[in-house]
């Protein structure tokens, strides 16, 4: 059975978020003026017009690297996952944190974050074998 994720987010301005994932590739779906639905590669993201929302936790370390403790994020193929990496370099945006995890071993996959307009961290994710994404190494 395939699935989609459902998550709902506080954001500060409805316009510049759907802005914002319609340049990464994403559409948006229903919407008012205090809420709009992403499809984020067949994800539903819905971010609420609610202000700044303060994460008081904000890093944790993984192989040397300072991660964001908080974000979310999606598993892409490594064609679609370097395509979005240069587009959104190219334009300037902050793109940070981009390494690859567990080189050698069970699970590797290669990272970037992003922030959107709201703050948050968004993690683009492509795993060397997709079949070890939920695999402990023996």
């Amino acid at each position: 059975m395939q699935t989609s994720f459902h998550m709902s987010l506080p954001c500060l301005k409805i316009k510049e978020t759907k802005g914002f994932y319609a340049n990464i590739g994403a559409s948006s779906g229903r919407m008012t003026q205090n809420w709009v639905d992403i499809n984020l590669f067949g994800h539903q993201i819905t971010f609420i017009k609610a202000g700044k929302f303060n994460f008081t936790n904000p890093n944790y370390v993984f192989e040397g690297k300072i991660l964001p403790s908080f974000h979310f994020g999606i598993i892409l193929d490594f064609k679609t996952w370097g395509t979005i990496y240069e587009k959104l370099k190219s334009q300037g945006l902050d793109v940070v944190t981009k390494a690859t995890f567990l080189k050698d071993k069970v699970g590797e996959h290669t990272s970037f974050f992003v922030k959107d307009p709201n703050d948050y961290m968004l993690e683009f994710k492509s795993f060397k074998d997709l079949d070890d994404m939920f695999n402990i190494a023996p």
